[in-house]
């Protein structure tokens, strides 16, 4: 499940947004003044941080700037301020998108989600439990010993590390990887993959802690 700092002094719109992003998996911590969120970042890991522009103590500029300081987390301004001048600071500074407002949830949720899946493929090393996946060298390995998975096992594997905190369905997975092998695949061919590829990289394929099956829903890794 991805972790958000929030920044932001309106304590409706704090309320709502945060409401809004446990309500899509998102865990959420809250700032309403520069002094505090660089407290929390300091003191936590965050996938990502939404960040107003107006603080009562200093500005999000600054804020931005001293955050990629300490480690290259991914950023999105949430301002009132649409001015051609204020996007283009917000970017120079490394932000990762800028959203006016007012702006609707959903948009919000959904610029996060390409931000944070962009942010993925650009890692060239990803750990989640006991494996470790290189993609620059197109390798995985289990407590420190290579693993050999087939095209379309790695390509459902990359699919779930992407999409990190998600509930994906059995459909949204057959259109990630559909005939990435050359091979017809259906819903019976995703189960085996799924099945081969756990049997793999969990240490109890029966009680798996990586893949874990979402019932009615699909499938989450966390």
């Amino acid at each position: 499940m991805n972790k958000i700092l929030l920044v932001e002094d309106d304590p409706t719109i704090t309320e709502m947004l945060k409401e809004f992003l446990c309500h899509e998996d998102f865990t959420c911590e809250c700032a309403d003044t520069q002094a505090e969120a660089l407290k929390l970042f300091g003191k936590n890991n965050y996938d990502i941080v939404l960040l107003d522009v107006s603080l009562p103590d200093g500005n999000g500029f600054v804020a931005c700037s001293a955050m990629k300081g300490q480690r290259d987390v991914p950023i999105i301004f949430l301002t009132a301020s649409g001015d051609e001048h204020s996007v283009i600071t917000g970017l120079e500074l490394g932000a990762d998108d800028y959203v006016a407002k007012p702006f609707r949830p959903r948009e919000l949720v959904s610029r996060i989600r390409t931000v944070l899946r962009r942010k993925s493929r650009t890692q060239s090393i990803i750990n989640v439990g006991n494996i470790t996946v290189d993609i620059d060298h197109g390798t995985i390995s289990r407590n420190n010993q290579e693993l050999y998975l087939s095209a379309l096992e790695y390509r459902l594997l990359l699919v779930f590390l992407s999409n990190r905190g998600r509930v994906l369905s059995r459909s949204q997975l057959l259109e990630y990887i559909w005939d990435v092998s050359g091979d017809f695949v259906n819903d019976n061919t995703l189960t085996v993959y799924i099945k081969r590829l756990r049997d793999k990289i969990e240490d109890n394929p029966q009680e798996p802690a990586i893949i874990k099956t979402v019932r009615g829903s699909g499938y989450r890794v966390d």
